[in-house]
Parts: structure tokens; C-alpha cells; sequence
């Protein structure tokens, strides 16, 4: 690459994180699809790159994990900040939080859900998320997997979820592994309507209380 090229590219990514890189991360963080994300946003960005960035500011917060919750590893969180120099111009830095820090492995007791003995599911992940707190639980997911095969696995999966959730779901762009994100309200509500129809085969997690729940 010559250095006009990447003078060129360095510039669009600050342009980009100027304009659009805060506001998305802030929207995701309130909760909005990639979709109303990228109606959201005034200046002109690609969906994709929507996608991408929403992405990996769900990895950075923890709201999405790339390996089994309990497992241990490291924990970064990244921050932003917008530097101005003494003649007003602004710089934009990423740098990782203070608090990151090496999180340890945890022993999870594994139980299978039936509705005998725990009760209606969504009752029962409710129950366990208001408990332990949400940002302790989290469900497994293989919508990054199915789209990879070639049975339909992902479109009856996605054919399952209402709209509103199916929109959510289709603006991540999930890894071709086993993917887990935080158990919140939407997605306990897609993995309820998900099993309810025989489509969820995974595992709810529950940090605090040291559990991990086979569902389906």
C-alpha cells in the first residue's frame, strides 16, 4: 500500500469513528438493530460496516462471547476518547479500559431444563436472570453455523422469530462457531419461541449461581 493510500484510508476510518463510530455504540448499547442503527445515523455508512462495528462493540462489552462463558480469559473493555489540541483540533483515540483484567475460570453444575421440574421456560430463565442479575447470564447460539449449511436450518430458524426479533438477529454478523450473548429480554424471548417450535438446542448460563442449563 503507498502512503497516499493508506494517508487516505486513515483518514475514512476517522472520519468514520468521528461520525458514525460513537453513535452506533451508543445505539447499540440502547438496544437498536443494525437496521435502525443505520436509518439512525446522518452520515452516509455502509450496512455492512454498521454491522461490524456494532459487532465488536457487543464483543468488547461483553454482551456477546466467542467462547464458553465460565471458561476464563481475558477481559477488555474499549474506551473512546476525543483529544483536542492546544489549537482546537480534535483526535480521536481507542484505548482499553483501566479495569481490564484476567477473569478466572468458573466450575458450572450442568442440569437439563424440563418444564416438570423447572417450570414454563420463560418463567424460568426470568426467574434465574432476576436473580443473578442479566449481565451474569447467557445463552448460546449456532445462527453463525447454520448459515453455513446448506439444509435450512438458519431460514427456519430466522422464519420462527417475529420480526422485530428476526431483525435483530440478521443485522449480527455471527461467527461460524458457537456464539453466546447475554441472556436480556429479546433474548430470552427468541430462545423461548426458538424452543418452543424444537429450533433451540444450546445452553442457558448462569455465572452467579454456577449453573449451566441444557435446553432442547
Amino acid at each position: 500500500m503507498g502512503e497516499q493510500d493508506y494517508f487516505r484510508d486513515a483518514l475514512s476510518d476517522f472520519a468514520y469513528e468521528a461520525a458514525s463510530g460513537g453513535a452506533i455504540r451508543h445505539l447499540a448499547d440502547l438496544g437498536y438493530t443494525a437496521k435502525q442503527i443505520s436509518d439512525s445515523l446522518t452520515y452516509p455508512t455502509p450496512y455492512e460496516r454498521v454491522r461490524r462495528t456494532m459487532w465488536q462493540h457487543l464483543v468488547d462489552t461483553r454482551t456477546i462471547l466467542t467462547s464458553e462463558p465460565g471458561a476464563g480469559g481475558q477481559r477488555t473493555k474499549a474506551a473512546y476518547s476525543v483529544r483536542h489540541d492546544r489549537f482546537g483540533r480534535a483526535s480521536f483515540c481507542m484505548e482499553k479500559a483501566a479495569d481490564a483484567k484476567e477473569s478466572a475460570a468458573i466450575s458450572l453444575r450442568e442440569m437439563r431444563y424440563s418444564e416438570e421440574t423447572c417450570g414454563p421456560l420463560a418463567a424460568c430463565l426470568e426467574e434465574r436472570c432476576s436473580a443473578a442479575g442479566e449481565e451474569n447470564a447467557y445463552a448460546s447460539f449456532d445462527f453463525g453455523l447454520s448459515a453455513g449449511r446448506k439444509d435450512g436450518s438458519l431460514e427456519a430458524q430466522l422464519q420462527a422469530l417475529n420480526a422485530r426479533q428476526r431483525e435483530y438477529v440478521e443485522g449480527l454478523m455471527w461467527e461460524n462457531r458457537i456464539c453466546y450473548h447475554r441472556l436480556d429480554g429479546r433474548m430470552r424471548e427468541i430462545v423461548v419461541r426458538l424452543y418452543d417450535r424444537g429450533l433451540y438446542h444450546g445452553y442457558c448460563y448462569f455465572l452467579a449461581r454456577r449453573e449451566k442449563l441444557a435446553v432442547g
